[in-house]
């Protein structure tokens, strides 16, 4: 187990301790129930009301709070205590344990290229000609196929697979079970197919006819820059003729489809369920909420806002928040919702206005 002083802590951080900086914390927690050796997470007033309720010492808390009021020996005040997560809990995480170096059933083609101090856990397999950078960590029962470029310093979980012809850069994080260049859903009918009809004339599928699927393979590969974090049982389709592309420093949570062709910019966000069809192109600093999908073959401008089990449908310029089905401005929804919400009551004094009217003759 790793021990700061408080005061260590507050300089990672940035800022100075306040209170008994010489106070030894072990661990992170939750104010209700936190030990003395803990620093307590109270980054909102309604934590820090629960710091009564464990035993912390220290806190980690709001710029400008009363710390003292709370019974603590000492504090962390930060303007903006969530951000002061990242390196907080950097400095706390003992990891995964994996051991150092090439494991004895690790299966790695002669031709292949395995950076300094990289380690390559149990029954992995890494293919021939492919290159891992210096100081990458490799967990059991990972699957690098031939042709496959990875930078520096990644940390590759178990179960992963990374398929041929990938390019990744430093720094990248791979949950269990990703799975990156696998082929892309490309299929093709000898003549116009039900889908295509569909699409020309938004609805008539009239006069076609059942007809066998021709799969079109895969040769673009995936192209993903540095700083790339991918959750776990996600997966990124290599591209058809050109490279699927994940601009550097975008995170990917748990159980995303991107699909193939598929470019998305710098520093963006897919969070959980999210899925990207084929060919569609996503600008930098973008927001993906949880459930939310996006049709193939459109483009959505940077700093895009997607909220929660959205469909996005058709193009988005740069800088809209979109919300719904299909997803419109997040406003109009609103607005919208709120309307749909008062509708019944609309229709019941419609219907008693209607009735009024009949009584009195007036109905017409």
């Amino acid at each position: 187990m790793t021990t700061f002083t408080l005061a260590e802590i507050a300089a990672a951080l940035g800022v100075d301790a306040q209170g008994d900086g010489s106070l030894t914390i072990t661990r992170v927690a939750e104010p209700a129930s936190a030990t003395a050796a803990d620093l307590a997470l109270a980054m909102k007033p309604e934590f820090a009301d629960q710091i009564s309720a464990g035993a912390a010492q220290a806190a980690l808390l709001w710029q400008g709070a009363d710390w003292q009021s709370y019974g603590l020996k000492g504090a962390i005040l930060m303007d903006r205590p969530r951000y002061g997560m990242s390196k907080l809990s950097a400095m706390m995480d003992a990891g995964q344990g994996y051991a150092l170096g090439i494991h004895p059933t690790a299966i790695i083609d002669p031709t292949a290229q395995i950076g300094a101090d990289a380690s390559v856990g149990p029954f992995s397999i890494i293919g021939a000609g492919s290159v891992i950078g210096d100081n990458a960590v490799i967990a059991s029962h990972v699957t690098i196929a031939p042709r496959v470029s990875i930078g520096a310093d990644a940390l590759i979980h178990p179960g992963v697979r990374i398929m041929a012809d990938t390019r990744i850069g430093d720094r990248l994080i791979l949950h269990g079970n990703v799975v990156i260049g696998g082929d892309g859903f490309s299929f093709v009918t000898p003549e116009k197919s039900a889908v295509e009809q569909v699409r020309d004339t938004l609805g008539d599928s009239s006069g076609t006819r059942a007809q066998a699927w021709a799969r079109i393979h895969s040769l673009g590969g995936v192209e993903i820059g540095d700083d790339v974090e991918v959750g776990a049982n996600s997966t990124i389709d290599q591209g058809s003729v050109r490279a699927t592309r994940v601009g550097s420093g975008t995170k990917i949570d748990n159980l995303v489809q991107v699909g193939h062709n598929v470019v998305i910019g710098t520093d963006c966000l897919l969070c959980a369920q999210a899925a990207v069809a084929g060919s569609t192109v996503i600008g930098n600093n973008c927001v993906l909420g949880g459930k939310s999908g996006v049709a193939d073959n459109i483009k959505i401008g940077d700093n895009v806002v997607i909220g929660a089990a959205s469909a996005v449908l058709s193009n988005v310029p740069a800088g809209r928040a979109m919300l719904g089905y299909p997803a419109v401005k997040m406003d109009t929804h609103v607005e919208t919702y709120k309307a749909l919400r008062r509708l019944p009551r609309l229709l019941r004094e419609f219907a008693e206005l209607k009735k009024t009217v009949s009584k009195d003759g007036l109905s017409g």
